[in-house]
């Protein structure tokens, strides 16, 4: 990561995806990403001393079904309207892992993401740019969201175990 450019990178939220897996019904998987993302990328000479802050928008939650979305945004799950936030901090950088603590519903926790640096390179446009890509899993009920339904057949609609994937692009500081 020596070719990273010293300074605070932007995230580029056209170029950006927080993405979210987790099982629904005991036999499919419900998808999601939140819409609303920003953050930036701090980098130390050398591209050493990385450090990650991230913010999504609890409103901005997508799964393509409308309904879902809304009692997402409910108290049930996110409550949007009380937390409109969840958070990333990073706290250690190292090879392939990132760690940070994650905040969702005010409740704060640490997580290692399995981390890859994807590169930099400049667009046709002349802003440089870097990659990376983030995966992780966390147990949803350790942040407060607990709700569910049993199931008929046995078990429950929502599986406790969430996937994460964040693919992440970021602008390098412009120059003054």
């Amino acid at each position: 990561m020596n070719d990273l450019t010293p300074g605070t990178w932007t995230l580029d939220p056209a170029h950006t995806s927080a993405a979210f897996t987790v099982r629904h019904a005991g036999i499919s998987k419900a998808r999601g990403q939140f819409q609303d993302i920003s953050g930036v990328l701090e980098v130390g000479e050398a591209g050493k001393n990385l450090s990650f802050t991230t913010t999504l928008r609890t409103e901005s939650i997508n799964t393509a079904q409308p309904d879902r979305d809304d009692h997402l945004r409910s108290s049930d799950f996110f409550d949007a309207e009380n937390f409109p936030e969840i958070r990333f901090v990073s706290t250690a950088v190292e090879g392939d892992a990132l760690t940070g603590d994650l905040t969702i519903r005010d409740i704060t926790r640490s997580v290692e993401l399995d981390f890859t640096y994807e590169g930099a390179a400049t667009d046709p446009f002349g802003v440089y740019r870097a990659g990376f890509t983030g995966e992780t899993s966390i147990s949803r009920k350790e942040f407060g969201l607990t709700w569910n339904a049993a199931l008929e057949a046995g078990g429950v609609m929502v599986g406790d175990d969430v996937k994460i994937l964040i693919e992440a692009e970021f602008t390098a500081p412009v120059s003054a």
